[in-house]
């Protein structure tokens, strides 16, 4: 074959090389320059422009402080799980506020005999183990259990909880905690960036912990008009405070009770609902103020309730033509539309149509305002208000008087707990053993882990799994591992070897609560 034909030149210039061995002739494909590499793509190290440093600082700097904040406050973020005695023992407001605030909802499967899961966030506010969250997190719980960002677990039990303003006190029996500091909700500007932190996990596992967004304070003093209605303390509707911190920092399931943190590392409010139709995050997130869960902690670890200082007025908002007909300098304030049965503010001087501008100096914009400004007080203060009346500025002092206090629960979580680490054990029959695949017919078979128990949390025990020893001591029969799970005292760790029907064997080691 002659290597000069038209043909094989046309070959040779697309890059291919004929080889002459003892007469025939072989094609080698030889890549030209341009052409793609089956090495795989020349990857680019270098920014195809220099980035100056200086014109990226403020977002660099702005990054650090968020990573400093997170670091500074995550340890003291805590996961609440919330066990029910059976489905559906929530009240309206337990349940409204999970599809509202977007709690993981109640399995529709779960058998009506095993507890309800229910879960959520919270924080440390003291180092010997006051904890605040949600009302609506803890509600109506037989047992509540805590996990620390060290991975420890607690039982917790209620100190008080206050439906009207949905917070909630809890405690575990622990001291050196890592606590977050409580800031000045007042001082907070709209435009402030911020970051909501959670720590809210599943059941039993830890897919989610801590979760950080970021985002500015988008309006404040909100009102959801969803406590008022679905609280479930008949007769105390008025008495509901909702004067909420709104921001897009995103709050997401199991996120609620968790911390709003300022750019000092401050919280500043309540991470609590979000604005949403479908129960995941849509734009917009509400904290409760940190001045007013100040005021009721203190309430909730004093009393187990908080005692509500009130004028003693039924009020509406201010709108334009409110403001045109009593002089008002602008569309602000509340307006005094009723008196209740002895009421302070009657007594002081106040009448009907009178507008509320301003407490102790403080502005009065709006309904949330006001109740927010008094409950911060405590019964029996004294008060100044400053009152429109027609267009003429006057002033009153007030005496605030106590109201009913609402029903609440306490320790409702302690009596509730299962024994030990919760599990249920029997002696493996024939029966059992082929229904979970053993060969042989003797041993212990680990028949139910309680839902929410120190068990429950390690993802190496599970229902229809042998137990063989414990704390090393072999266990021969159901009667032996009781008595060693039950011997182990609160803060032991339990050690538990385990087998499946596949001969695989297991180790779990387990704190008692």
């Amino acid at each position: 074959m002659s290597l000069d034909t038209p043909h094989l030149r046309a070959i040779a210039a697309v890059g291919v090389v004929v080889l002459a061995f003892g007469g025939a002739a072989t094609l080698v494909l030889r890549p030209e320059a341009g052409s793609p590499s089956t090495a795989g793509p020349e990857l680019v190290t270098t920014p195809p422009k220099p980035v100056s440093p200086a014109a990226v600082r403020p977002a660099a700097e702005m990054g650090e402080a968020f990573i400093a904040i997170a670091e500074a406050v995550t340890p003291g973020v805590v996961r609440i799980v919330a066990e029910h005695n059976s489905p559906g023992a929530q009240t309206s407001l337990g349940r409204r506020l999970q599809d509202l605030f977007g709690d993981p909802p109640a399995d529709p499967q779960v058998e009506p005999s095993i507890p309800e899961i229910a879960g959520g966030s919270g924080f440390i506010v003291s180092p010997d183990g006051y904890i605040l969250t949600n009302h609506h997190v803890i509600q109506d719980a037989a047992r509540i259990q805590v996990a620390l960002a060290d991975k420890r677990t607690f039982v917790a039990t209620v100190v008080g909880s206050d439906p009207l303003t949905d917070i909630a006190v809890i405690r575990i029996a622990a001291q050196d905690l890592p606590a977050v500091p409580l800031g000045d909700s007042d001082s907070t500007r709209v435009g402030e960036w911020v970051l909501a932190i959670g720590n809210p996990g599943f059941e039993g596992a830890n897919t989610l912990d801590f979760t950080v967004t970021g985002g500015i304070i988008s309006a404040k003093g909100r009102g959801l008009e969803v406590l008022a209605a679905e609280s479930g303390v008949e007769g105390q509707e008025n008495l509901v405070i909702e004067d909420f911190i709104q921001t897009d920092a995103v709050i997401n399931p199991g996120n609620s009770g968790g911390p709003l943190v300022n750019l000092r590392g401050a919280v500043i409010g309540i991470n609590t609902a979000i604005a949403s139709t479908t129960g995941s995050y849509q734009g917009y997130g509400f904290a409760i103020p940190s001045n007013l869960v100040r005021r009721v902690m203190r309430d909730l670890v004093r009393y187990g309730f908080m005692r509500r200082a009130l004028l003693g007025i039924t009020i509406g908002e201010v709108n334009a033509e409110d403001a045109e007909v009593y002089g008002l300098p602008s569309i602000a304030g509340v307006l005094v539309e009723d008196f209740g049965a002895d009421s302070p503010a009657e007594r002081a001087g106040l009448e009907r149509h009178d507008v509320i501008t301003a407490v102790d100096g403080r502005p009065v914009d709006q309904l949330g305002r006001l109740q927010q400004l008094i409950a911060q007080h405590d019964p029996g203060d004294d008060v100044a208000l400053d009152v429109y009346r027609y267009g003429k500025r006057v002033q009153f002092r007030v005496r605030l008087q106590e109201a009913p206090h609402t029903p609440v629960v306490r320790n409702a979580a302690a009596s509730g707990a299962p024994d030990g680490i919760g599990i249920e054990v029997a002696d493996l029959t024939p029966a059992l053993a082929q229904e979970f695949g053993y060969e042989r017919s003797s041993g212990v078979l680990i028949e139910r882990v309680l839902p929410g128990s120190a068990a429950f949390q390690d993802e190496d025990v599970a229902e229809g799994l042998l137990l063989l020893t414990v704390d090393r001591q072999p266990v021969r029969s159901a009667r032996d591992a009781r008595l060693l799970l039950r011997a182990a005292h609160s803060g032991h760790v339990l050690s538990l070897l385990l087998s499946d029907a596949e001969g695989n064997t297991y180790i779990a080691n387990i704190r008692v609560p």
